[in-house]
């Protein structure tokens, strides 16, 4: 793959978790549990609480906000403060999420989980996807 295009991979990734994490809202307890949440907050779901829908919902429009600025390596919405700055702090989101669970989870047993462990490898992709915009960005 060209490396010009790694915007592109960066953005998809981050569109289509915050994606499913609208998905999640919408498939409700059973969604949180099948894709880690915990049972405290399938349980809130499935009484209806708005917390695990209101957080839920806070981390899709997070996402969204990477992929737009994943979007700006591309050319797109050109107009982002701090692009650069912006999208080494989500490198380092994502890193430190890739990494946190593997550095606690001698001492945390919830950090030895499956799902922290493979969500903590789509972190690293998701990291080595928006370093890729860094060093296009670098270049131009």
């Amino acid at each position: 793959m060209n490396l010009q295009n790694i915007w592109l991979v960066a953005a998809t990734l981050d569109f289509g978790a915050a994606l499913l994490h609208l998905a999640i809202i919408a498939g409700g307890p059973s969604w949180y549990r099948f894709f880690g949440a915990g049972e405290g907050m399938a349980s809130m779901a499935a009484r209806g609480h708005p917390w695990p829908a209101i957080v839920t919902a806070c981390i899709a429009f997070g996402l969204a906000i990477f992929g737009a600025y994943a979007m700006t390596v591309g050319g797109f919405f050109s107009q982002l403060p701090w692009p650069k700055t912006i999208l080494w702090g989500i490198t380092g989101i994502y890193g430190l999420r890739a990494a946190i669970p593997f550095i606690l989870a001698p001492f945390m047993a919830s950090m030895r989980t499956p799902f922290m462990l493979w969500s903590s490898g789509v972190c690293a992709i998701f990291a080595l996807a928006h370093y890729g915009c860094l060093m296009v960005q670098a270049k131009e």
